[in-house]
């Protein structure tokens, strides 16, 4: 029997919720290269610790590994090892190129897929497709090297080692039948014509904590005697408690240690021949004393030999569970997983909209896959490890050493990235965007998620959220106001409850992270904001993280319009508490005010016509103020100017009322500044008691802002928004400055600019989490005009939509990336034939980091569903919701 908890979780009747999570795929995919294991003089993290390290270095604050599960503090993990008898090492871990070995950045070399998973991992599913011909590690880094920035990547399929499906599919199962008894089923198949050998490592390892600390205990893995005809292993941690694994055969069990084995790195005496590699060495390279014959040791292996004519197929069985369990890999072992996959069916039908079709509900499915794998337990101790490069909290400045004004951070959690593999850390407008996408299936974990950033043990002192691990101190778009508040009202509506401490505590941390914001952007004091990049990497002309060429100062559209919806989201936040507590009315003026000035600053800085406004061209760009004090628009038509759009919020009547001196205050207000109130409008002319909708664009800014952004010959694009115009491919924008030309033309697919290492590109693709916001300001916008507005979509084709009509088509171009068209093909995979015709192969989604502005095709990081994976909220918002629902605004109340 199965029992659903009120965040969805599934699990059998009886368990606690917060147990269930004790175990899940909370293995990164790349340790190796992160800032973390960074321990060099110059800061290169990717050349310090290289993949070639990888199998014989111990790290110092992670592990990674093959589909791989791990307790939540990642002290004892599991993973798959493979080899096909021809690869120079054992396949452990995802390969790719560094960010200076790829023509584009870095990019995994891997075809791997995240299948399932039900929030609390009580059943995953992973496939992994490995060639039976050796791994091409050095062709792919020369074949890289060969090719140009305006040249394709050079990817493994590109390399012919799947031609005739000469490779395996290596799929991996878990079914928990208890929070801490998991029952793993590996299942292997030939894809190819001729008989294929495959070795299969199962592989149970200790992190390694005992190296760094004197004293502490070091846990231990031994042989265990087991029933006929299987093996097993016993494993002992002082914290974690004794664990057992049991083999279905009788197979061989391989030992060693999971430390550096120095002599082969470093050339200098091993502690113990028994090191991280010595499995790889014994079964690749047939050293029998790379093995502890004593079986024992930090990590071991069982260690079948599967022979598979073509078409074949073998089902590995094995169980981890603690020690003392009644382990059987006969008796209940199927039915665990029969009745695992179907509570999981049941969890992912009830979420699927009624009409969706079969092809909708995989691509949601394997979306939220995606997500929920894309967990990954995460230790940094800042102070420890600045420590560890010579740095105390007080030290003097001088030594440049990254992230040295962190050194209160201590990261000790299970958090949702990006990615595993190219985005191993948490970045904190992702983790935003993540949370929104996680409340459709795991409303805990998505405030969870929320609430760590503003912990003390990351929040800095002075209000600043953390960037990501490359530079902490960097800054992304301040989204977490407004995904708590989403977050707050979709637990509202679904599970009927409203967990105000959340949002409470939420916002008294945001404040903080506001003051920092005001205090440390809007450096004239003229609610005109900077961030750098923003997270938006090359869209500028010039990179807006660093000095600027010319000097002088960078007003941001961008980062002007994050702050006005910034102050939107804590206004709405202030008026949800201050129902239950009269004192946050003065903060429900404290941003209705914040906001008004914001706003005005965005079309009028000064006493000239220098604003960020552009009457003639109807767009908002960003400004740069000059050294002598002249100032210049730089007319990049970009993302840049469409998220002023962004920032546009409906209050209802309802809300409003909650603050009976506001309207007093804000007649108040208009009559001392009538100019900046004039962004407050209401629901038509000479009405009151209407809705009140904030906008830094009033109706005439707004139709010329929608014109540019339906013209399919400009933003709207086949599959999307597109983050750059397509006026720019024949009219490039070009600043001069000291005689050198900075240049920004319309690049639908890979990046031609080596601007924050090349693997980055917004100067035309299209990326989810900006649609997800444009769609979201529609949705707004048409809760305010309702149907009385209608603008063309697309621009001059004469069919005309409400705000609404234009949101769900945005959103039906962009699910659209990922389904199979009239001609069965999926435009994600563009030209790839496999991906498109190939039975193993045309099921499986990967949902990219960006995707080509013109053709859909993906490009990026390929397991990006911390970005890519709001598609299946997309797809959920519009299958389940009407116009009515956002006219009235009837969707933020609950079921």
């Amino acid at each position: 029997m199965s029992t659903r908890t009120s965040a969805g979780r599934i699990g059998p009747s009886g368990d606690a919720e917060g147990r269930w999570r004790l175990w899940g795929p909370y293995l990164s995919e790349r340790q190796w290269g992160t800032v973390r294991e960074d321990y060099s003089d110059d800061g290169e993290a990717w050349t310090y610790f290289p993949h070639d390290h990888a199998r014989s270095r111990a790290y110092r604050w992670g592990e990674d590994g093959l589909g791989g599960i791990s307790d939540e503090k990642q002290r004892l993990c599991f993973a798959l090892a493979l080899w096909n008898g021809r690869d120079p090492i054992l396949k452990e871990r995802a390969f790719g190129l560094t960010n200076s070995e790829g023509n584009h950045g870095e990019d995994v070399k891997e075809y791997y897929f995240y299948l399932d998973s039900t929030p609390s991992h009580s059943y995953l599913r992973y496939l992994y497709k490995y060639p039976q011909a050796a791994y091409p590690y050095e062709d792919l880094l020369a074949g890289s090297r060969a090719r140009g920035r305006g040249d394709f990547e050079y990817e493994l399929l590109d390399t012919g080692l799947f031609d005739e499906d000469r490779y395996f599919d290596v799929g991996v199962e878990y079914a928990k039948a208890a929070h801490d008894d998991i029952l793993v089923r590996v299942t292997v198949d030939n894809r190819g014509p001729d008989e294929a050998t495959l070795h299969v490592l199962p592989t149970l390892w200790f992190r390694n904590t005992w190296s760094w600390t004197e004293g502490g205990d070091k846990p231990r893995i031994a042989a265990a005697d087991s029933p006929r005809g299987t093996a097993a292993l016993t494993a002992t941690h002082p914290e974690l408690g004794g664990y057992e694994m049991r083999f279905g055969a009788p197979v061989p069990l391989l030992f060693t240690e999971n430390e550096t084995n120095n002599e082969r790195l470093f050339g200098s005496p091993n502690a113990s021949p028994y090191t991280k590699d010595g499995i790889g060495r014994a079964v690749v390279d047939g050293e029998d004393g790379a093995v502890n014959p004593a079986q024992e040791g930090t990590k071991a292996a069982a260690h079948w030999t599967l022979t598979l004519p073509p078409g074949g197929s073998a089902t590995l069985r094995m169980r981890l569970a603690p020690t003392g369990s009644q382990l059987s890999l006969a008796r209940g072992f199927d039915s665990v997983f029969r009745t695992r996959i179907a509570e999981a069916d049941d969890f992912y039908a009830e979420r699927a909209p009624r009409n969706a079709s079969e092809d909708e509900r995989r691509v949601l499915r394997q979306a939220f896959a995606g997500l929920l794998w894309t967990k990954q337990y995460y230790c940094f101790d800042l102070e420890t490890w600045l420590a560890e490069h010579g740095l105390a909290p007080w030290s003097p400045p001088g030594r440049d050493v990254r992230n040295r004004d962190w050194f209160h951070m201590v990261c000790d959690d299970i958090i949702s990235m990006p990615d595993k593999w190219e985005y191993p850390w948490f970045a904190a407008w992702d983790l935003g965007f993540q949370a929104v996408a996680l409340a459709m299936v795991d409303v805990d974990l998505a405030k969870e998620q929320l609430e760590l950033l503003t912990r003390d043990s990351y929040q800095h002192p002075n209000g600043q959220l953390p960037a990501y691990e490359w530079n902490f101190g960097d800054v992304n778009p301040p989204v977490h106001a407004w995904s708590a508040y989403f977050v707050y009202l979709m637990e509202e509506r679904v599970h009927g409850r409203a967990d105000r401490d959340f949002l409470e505590r939420t916002f008294q941390k945001l404040l903080t992270n506001f003051t920092w914001w005001v205090n440390r952007k809007d450096p004239t004091g003229r609610n005109v904001f900077q961030g750098g990049f923003l997270g938006l990497d090359n869209i500028g002309v010039f990179d807006r993280s660093a000095p600027l060429p010319t000097g002088g100062r960078l007003e941001q559209a961008d980062g002007t319009a994050w702050m006005a919806l910034y102050c939107q989201a804590m206004l709405q936040i202030a008026l949800e508490l201050v129902e239950h507590n009269p004192a946050y009315e003065d903060l429900v003026l404290k941003f209705v005010e914040h906001y008004l000035w914001i706003s005005a600053a965005m079309d009028r800085v000064g006493d000239l016509d220098d604003g960020m406004w552009d009457e003639e061209d109807g767009f908002f760009y960003d400004v740069l103020r000059l050294p002598d004090g002249n100032a210049v628009r730089l007319k990049v038509r970009s993302m840049v100017g469409l998220l002023p759009l962004c920032a546009s919020t409906v209050f209802r009547p309802a809300q409003l009322a909650k603050v009976p001196g506001l309207r007093e205050r804000l007649h108040r207000f208009a009559t001392r500044h009538p100019s900046l109130s004039a962004t407050l409008a209401s629901a038509g002319a000479g009405t009151t008691g209407g809705p009140r909708l904030l906008s830094v664009m009033d109706e005439k800014k707004l139709l010329r802002v929608l014109e540019r952004l339906l013209s399919e010959d400009e933003f709207l694009g086949p599959y999307g928004i597109r983050a750059l115009s397509r006026h720019h491919a024949e009219h490039p924008y070009t600043f001069w400055a000291d005689g050198r030309a900075h240049r920004v033309g319309y690049v639908p697919a890979e990046s031609d600019s080596g601007m924050f290492g090349g693997n980055s590109n917004w100067r035309g693709p299209v990326w989810f989490p900006v649609n997800a916001l444009v769609v979201r300001a529609l949705l707004n916008l048409y809760g305010f005009y309702g149907d009385d507005l209608t603008v063309e979509c697309p621009t001059g084709s004469g069919v005309r939509m409400t705000l609404y009509e234009v949101a769900r088509e945005i959103s039906r171009r962009l699910s659209a990336t990922f389904l199979r068209g009239p001609d069965g093909r999926r435009p994600v995979y563009g030209g790839q034939e496999k991906f498109q015709n190939d039975p193993h192969w045309r099921d499986l989604v990967s949902f990219y980091e960006y995707f080509h502005g013109d053709n859909g095709a993906g490009i990026g990081a390929s397991h990006q569903t911390g970005w890519s994976g709001l598609v299946a909220p997309l797809m959920m918002l519009f299958g389940s919701l009407g116009p009515e629902d956002f006219r009235t605004g009837r969707w933020e109340e609950h079921s």
